[in-house]
């Protein structure tokens, strides 16, 4: 009997065609495989029982990294051949392929570049089926090496035949390559003209860089989705420097060490965390720091939390010698650019790192650190880049093809095809050309990699977004979407829900139906629309972005609303400038760049501003993280919070939180009885909408005590929560939910 096999999903630079080799061949089978544009196609001939068998095993034994989203088998004619062929791969243009993403240095690679013996001993380049850059190298599909930046470089006879060879684990390995014929590295001052230092060995010029970072310098590593700027993260002045120079006064910057115990020397590791960092996908894990360590306090200032990666490339590996046991690895970019990846971009390196560690692989997609954090033994997604885009997310049924164009901040877009969604890596935030360029770089190889020609486009409401003129500018059908209505739908489709459900959408900002700027959102929704059961009710904020960056402005339009003209006496408002302080006042009475918001991240930071925990703000979040940071554990007091539906009124909270501080509460009592007050808040609203199912959606659920405390008492009431794990909860995830609402709304 002979059967046709055709297997959708991510089945190609995985290693699936020597699996399929390797398996009909010790079956007696007789056929082919070979990669087409859509996935791999098989066929196999036999007897009954084997072929029956590799069935079977197709699935259950399948490598690691491949993930079958699909198989179609059809039956055919015998042709009493008697070998099993691998053949070359055949593109479709009429299909999409599952474009793999990069993956982390496998084990067997690592021992073969630290095995003096091996020819690849010291190679910073050294990958294999199982490993190594996929989606950052890709330019077309199907996935071999001549659609890869690696087609310029002519693999030597050694590499040639392992190639060549469906037993050796780099069968088809694209990026294979040695010393003798692979890229190169090359260390640069960060200087015009970039004149090349010597020596000119990869293993020496590795060596000159571990002695730079250990001397205090800064040093532009290229690694596989782009540039990081690294830094000994020991050393306090190389820190500080590193931060005055990327103008990031306290937010915190990413640390890779080089395995799982010095992870345990830094920071509280457990189980759940143990297995996110070890995954192949090496994401930045965010874990509780250890008091006391040797790392500078400027890594992560006012932040009881470090993000966490070990290395997954080969240089990252050979970093680590010499006495360097931890480094700063954070993007190369200046705050608001996209990450550096083209040599042809090197100046804007300049001012930024001492020394530049290039090669001359070329970097055909730029993709960045993807972050996580584990809840409940789950690693849940905060920024989604390398290592899991451009995987696609299985919506379990078939949707029409739509482009998604995202927010504004933590940009990402999405394209939907047959049953999937997918989403873009982390783009940044949408506010400059360079980002811009970055979008729409990255859909034009997205449509052409997954063969998407979008019949709609979707945006946010918000006029002003780059990401809404862009879609406007497409020449689509276009549709609205609002922005926590999205959030809701995006948590829904992670989550395979389609029937109504009680969204929870908190976040800092969203434009809201009426023109006003919504952020405190209690929503019935399914895709196709959605009904605004409750809300915070509207406060007055002047100042605009200014606000954002100077809590303390927000806090003054709350304690208007709470106290009138007749504030009380806390310590922050003596801590103000008596000169802003009359002139924001004045804004608010008399509504002079003055806009009301339901926002709760808004809240969080008026909060944060009255406790004196964060006046001023120099990045996104900081002062209801540090909020957050402060709370204390094992509190079961609240203050007092109602559902109303003609807005929840947050007066008497923030009442309750300056008597708090006047007479002398601790911070960490403040903080926890705040929270505790909104997860019942919570908690009360689906009670009384009478659904089953509740979603939580929006930046603010990043908070994980808020999510914690929230989970805890929705479950015990007996409700199902739909949580986000593959998806950020934060805009990186708002295209899906656009993406939802636009399909169900177009032809």
């Amino acid at each position: 009997m002979r059967k046709r096999i055709e297997v959708r999903g991510t089945v190609q630079g995985v290693g699936f065609r020597p699996f399929v080799y390797r398996l009909a061949t010790s079956l007696g089978l007789a056929g082919y495989v070979r990669n087409v544009s859509g996935g791999v196609v098989i066929e196999i001939e036999g007897v009954e029982g084997a072929v029956a068998s590799f069935l079977t095993r197709l699935r259950l034994e399948a490598p690691p990294l491949a993930v079958i989203e699909k198989v179609d088998i059809e039956d055919r004619d015998p042709q009493r051949g008697d070998a099993f062929i691998i053949h070359g791969s055949v593109g479709d243009p009429s299909k999409s392929g599952m474009v793999p993403p990069d993956i982390a240095t496998c084990d067997e690679c690592v021992a073969d570049f630290l095995d003096p013996s091996n020819r690849r001993y010291l190679y910073p380049f050294t990958n294999c089926t199982n490993c190594g850059p996929r989606y950052s190298i890709i330019q077309d599909v199907p996935y071999d090496r001549s659609n890869t930046t690696m087609s310029v470089f002519a693999m030597c006879a050694e590499c040639q035949s392992e190639y060549d060879s469906p037993s050796n684990r780099r069968f088809h390995a694209q990026p294979n390559a040695c010393p003798a014929c692979g890229p190169e590295l090359l260390l640069l001052s960060s200087s015009p003209g970039q004149a090349p230092l010597a020596p000119a060995s990869g293993s020496g010029l590795i060596r000159q860089t571990r002695q730079l970072l250990k001397s205090g310098a800064i040093v532009a590593i290229k690694g596989i989705g782009g540039f990081h700027l690294a830094c000994d993260a020991e050393n306090d002045g190389a820190v500080r420097r590193l931060r005055n120079r990327k103008r990031k006064s306290d937010k915190p910057f990413a640390l890779m060490l080089p395995d799982l115990a010095a992870a345990c020397e830094f920071a509280h590791v457990g189980e759940p965390d143990r297995r996110a960092l070890l995954d192949p996908r090496r994401p930045i894990v965010l874990l509780p720091g250890r008091a006391g360590s040797t790392l500078s306090e400027a890594v992560a200032p006012g932040n009881r939390n470090i993000g966490v990666m070990l290395p997954y490339t080969p240089l990252h590996h050979l970093l680590f010698k010499d006495g360097i046991r931890a480094l700063v690895m954070t993007s190369g970019n200046l705050a608001e650019e996209p990450i550096v990846s083209r040599h042809a971009d090197l100046p804007r390196l300049h001012g930024l790192a001492d020394h530049i560690l290039a090669h001359n692989r070329d970097i055909q997609t730029r993709v960045d650190d993807s972050v996580v954090r584990c809840f409940e033994g789950i690693p849940r997604l905060i920024r989604r880049a390398r290592g899991y885009a451009p995987e696609p997310v299985d919506l379990g049924h078939c949707v029409s093809e739509v482009l998604a164009c995202g927010g504004e901040l933590k940009s990402a877009f999405c394209l939907t095809k047959d049953n999937y969604a997918i989403l873009s890596q982390h783009i940044g935030d949408l506010e400059n050309l360079e980002t811009l360029e970055f979008f729409e770089e990255t859909l034009r190889h997205m449509k052409r990699f997954f063969r998407v020609e979008p019949r709609a486009v979707a945006c946010d409401l918000h006029p002003g977004y780059l990401s809404t003129k862009f879609a406007l500018g497409l020449g689509l059908p276009q549709i609205g979407v609002q922005h926590h209505h999205a959030h809701i739908a995006s948590c829904m489709a992670e989550n395979r829900v389609r029937e109504k459900v009680l969204g929870v959408a908190f976040d800092g900002t969203g434009y809201g139906t009426d023109g006003r700027i919504w952020g405190g959102e209690f929503l019935i929704c399914d895709y196709k629309g959605f009904d605004r059961v409750a809300h915070f009710k509207y406060v007055p904020v002047a100042g605009g972005d200014a606000a954002v960056r100077e809590p303390w402005r927000i806090a003054l339009g709350y304690l208007r609303e709470a106290f009138g003209d007749r504030l009380p006496d806390l310590p922050m408002l003596r801590r103000i400038e008596e000169k802003k302080l009359r002139f924001v006042l004045a804004a608010l009475a008399r509504r002079i760049n003055t806009g009301d918001t339901s926002s709760c991240g808004r809240l969080f930071d008026a909060v944060s501003a009255i406790c004196e925990v964060r006046l001023e703000a120099n990045y996104e979040g900081q002062a209801a993280i540090e909020l957050e940071n402060r709370a204390a554990a094992g509190v079961e007091q609240k203050y007092a919070l109602e559902l109303d539906a003609a807005g929840i009124d947050t007066r008497p909270l923030i009442q309750a939180v300056a008597a708090d501080v006047m007479r002398g509460a601790p911070v960490g009592l403040i903080s926890a009885k705040f929270h505790n007050a909104i997860a019942s808040l919570v908690l009360d609203a689906a009670r009384a909408h009478h659904l089953k199912r509740v979603a939580l959606s929006g930046g603010t659920f990043q908070n994980f005590y808020l999510l914690t405390r929230t989970v805890g008492l929705l479950r015990a009431a007996g409700f199902d929560v739909l949580l986000h794990s593959a998806i950020p909860p934060n805009d990186g995830g708002l295209a899906l939910g656009q993406a939802m609402i636009c399909a169900a709304g177009s032809p």
